[in-house]
């Protein structure tokens, strides 16, 4: 199979499979007599495990310790889901952050008057001033 194909059946461009064999996270393709690179089904199984892995949130680097238990005829479920349960931890983590985040732009947003003058409570925050009263020294 050509990278095109490949590039269709998987979802993937030809620059990201590229980029995946470039990085060594995939097997290595055959190449043909003139030179392209030819897939295999093995091929086939490793892009399509990363790109449903990069869907999920898993990182390169956790992409290739899957695909290192993918290609382990003696690994054990209990850990790649022991993987997976470290990942929604950490998706767990970061929409706890999000949240935190979004709600300290709703307190700006409550106290910014939003009108036509200048003073701007948002602006004020976030460079960690306050705007002094007209005579107070």
């Amino acid at each position: 199979m050509n990278i095109s194909q490949v590039a269709e059946k998987t979802g993937l461009s030809s620059k990201a499979i590229r980029f995946y064999e470039e990085k060594g996270l995939i097997t290595p393709p055959n190449r043909s007599l003139n030179g392209y690179r030819t897939y295999n089904s093995r091929n086939i199984e490793e892009l399509t495990l990363l790109r449903q892995a990069r869907l999920v949130g898993f990182t390169l680097e956790e992409c290739k310790e899957l695909l290192a238990l993918f290609h382990n005829a003696d690994r054990r479920s209990a850990d790649v889901k022991a993987r997976t349960l470290e990942k929604v931890s950490d998706i767990d983590n970061h929409i706890a952050e999000l949240t935190q985040m979004r709600e300290r732009l709703m307190e700006l947003v409550a106290l910014c008057p939003g009108d036509n003058g200048a003073d701007c409570p948002i602006i004020d925050s976030f460079t960690g001033c306050c705007k002094q009263k007209k005579g107070a020294n």
